[in-house]
């Protein structure tokens, strides 16, 4: 199947949630499916969380194969106090233990985003036990150099589309950026030779079935898809395409 989502109608429905983790409350938006869940079922799981100023997110992992994007506010992951600054691509392998995040001083918002709904709930490794739930993994940890987006006149007027890599491994997994100038389109991804992919709009805007869909959504393409088209809006478009290992369709 072929699922979409508006940023903007998903946004409009941000509730206040309590941290699993610290019990701190902050901001969450559901995408599509549950924010939390044990138990696998049919379709995508994708949430955003807000994180509140110098906020953190102790270390923890996840039993869902997922990619994270930072796209706004700033902070830091990893005891080492790697940057994050909007647009930071994360991939992470299940099992596959990750942080703190700690959000700077104007907070930090990300989005999971994950190819079906699985174990999502996190396993804090501050926590007695956490070591039974760990299963094998080959623990990717990746993040991607700050991708940077072009101001509107520019990318409107783009002639010729250009894809540019962000991360890339041997199993499938890749994160690319698609820039497209306005009214241009541009074939995805062949779905079937990996795990499918989300297109996320990180500028400008997308259009499927005559709806035009802002900054901040997304489209999840399975792998049961034959194929899928990237269209942009009047203004262009520039979209993080982020395909799944196999292992990771459900």
């Amino acid at each position: 199947m072929i699922y979409t989502r508006s940023g903007t109608d998903a946004l409009a429905k941000r509730n206040i949630v309590i941290s699993p983790g610290t019990g701190q409350q902050h901001w969450g938006t559901v995408f599509f499916g549950p924010r939390s869940s044990k138990a696998t079922a049919p379709g995508p799981q994708a949430t955003m969380s807000e994180l509140q100023s110098n906020e953190a997110i102790v270390p923890h992992f996840h039993g869902v194969t997922m990619f994270q994007l930072f796209i706004a506010g700033s902070g830091t992951i990893g005891n080492r106090g790697q940057q994050l600054k909007p647009l930071t691509v994360q991939f992470k392998d299940h099992h596959t233990a990750y942080g703190p995040i700690t959000a700077g001083p104007q907070g930090l918002a990300f989005v999971a985003l994950r190819m079906h709904t699985g174990n999502s709930e996190p396993i804090y490794l501050d926590k007695p036990g956490y070591r039974d739930h760990l299963k094998p993994s080959k623990r990717r940890n990746l993040t991607s150099e700050q991708v940077s987006f072009s101001i509107e006149p520019v990318m409107q007027a783009r002639t010729e589309a250009a894809w540019e890599s962000l991360l890339e491994g041997d199993d499938g997994m890749s994160a690319r950026i698609v820039r497209l100038g306005a009214g241009m389109s541009a074939k995805g991804p062949d779905p079937s030779i990996a795990g499918g992919y989300y297109v996320f709009v990180g500028n400008g805007s997308l259009v499927h079935d005559n709806e035009e869909l802002p900054k901040w959504s997304m489209v999840v393409v399975e792998n049961s898809e034959s194929g899928f088209t990237i269209q942009a809006g009047g203004q262009g478009l520039e979209a993080l395409v982020l395909q799944y290992p196999l292992e990771a369709a459900g």
